[in-house]
């Protein structure tokens, strides 16, 4: 009940959400095999399967040098709350704070990481392969 409060009562972390040039790329790819047009929902769909990883993201160093760039909210639409919420969680299971930084830090890792395995060659070829990444 304790984490509960501490997920719930912490105020925003999070206000832009920007991506390295390598990702950008990725996206571009994804975007052209899955028709879905919005970076956002891309992001959406990258940040949780990374979160679904029983291991955590690989601490290092990423250059935010591409052009991409959007608010938390736009980030996470309706539900921004909820992310910010996993997120919060998943820090806490991984035996991190959530401090502002961390959290920051901690969504970018595993943003990145989703994006890369959602470009995985072969990976993702169509919509399809990007539901059926999530049913299974």
């Amino acid at each position: 009940m304790e984490a509960s409060r501490r997920i719930i009562g912490a105020g925003m972390s999070i206000k832009q959400v920007r991506l390295s040039q390598k990702a950008k790329l990725q996206l571009i790819r994804l975007k052209s095999k899955t028709g879905i047009e919005n970076w956002n929902i891309l992001c959406r769909w990258a940040f949780c399967v990374s979160i679904n990883e029983k291991t955590k993201p690989s601490p290092h160093q990423i250059a935010l040098d591409s052009n991409v760039e959007m608010t938390w909210q736009i980030f996470g639409g309706e539900n921004h709350e909820i992310y910010l919420s996993i997120l919060k969680k998943r820090c806490l299971n991984d035996g991190l704070d959530i401090k502002s930084e961390t959290l920051n830090n901690q969504f970018k890792l595993h943003l990145h990481r989703g994006i890369s395995y959602l470009a995985t060659p072969k990976a993702i070829n169509s919509i399809n392969d990007l539901i059926k990444s999530a049913i299974t």
